[in-house]
């Protein structure tokens, strides 16, 4: 299993990804955790990452490369791994498609989950409210949702015509959209494993 998650903030990326990383028992891998950590940390790297963050613009490719291609190339050897936050660009895909595919370790599943944009403007500012986080306010909150919709969504055509893409409805319950992904999983799971044998 090596599945990409696709989604704007706020669409429960990080939940499911949790959620799929234990039910197939592989490991998440989460762009935004590493470099919260970076930055916590006020490592050279989170220093760069937290200036971008703040304005809600998305970190540079050569730096969320850096911090993912140890991570991404020990949980192929592993088994597989859930990634979550990147490539967040159709640039940053192809070359990181390059990388992992030198490595063993590209993408074959991608994963996008579909929520309306007030119902991601209601969770985004509910948790920057709980959590203080800098990056949930109204405006920094738009400003994100208007990068993914302009720089992150055309991965979906993407990913349709490289790997195989399921579509999730994520404006439902937690329990609900975990269920559905692994019904979809399951089946395209099935679909890539019937072609596999009658190319063999």
């Amino acid at each position: 299993m090596r599945l990409l998650l696709i989604g704007p903030p706020g669409c429960g990326k990080g939940t499911q990804a949790v959620r799929l990383a234990e039910h197939y028992g592989v490991e998440h891998i989460s762009s935004g955790d590493l470099l919260r950590r970076h930055v916590a940390e006020r490592t050279s790297i989170g220093r760069a990452a937290e200036r971008c963050m703040s304005r809600g613009d998305l970190v540079p490719d050569g730096v969320v490369m850096d911090i993912l291609r140890r991570p991404v190339e020990a949980a192929a050897k592993r088994g597989g791994y859930i990634l979550d936050g990147f490539p967040r660009t159709v640039q940053q895909a192809e070359s990181a498609y390059l990388v992992a595919k030198a490595l063993g370790a590209s993408v074959r599943i991608a994963l996008f989950l579909q929520v309306s944009r007030p119902e991601l403007i209601r969770r985004l500012l509910d948790r920057g409210a709980r959590d203080g986080r800098t990056d949930d306010t109204a405006e920094v909150v738009n400003h994100r949702l208007d990068v993914f919709g302009q720089l992150t969504e055309p991965l979906l055509d993407y990913y349709s015509g490289r790997e195989t893409l399921i579509t999730v409805d994520g404006d439902r319950p937690v329990d609900e959209v975990t269920r559905s992904a692994i019904s979809q999983l399951g089946a395209a799971l099935q679909h890539r494993a019937g072609r596999i044998e009658q190319i063999g």
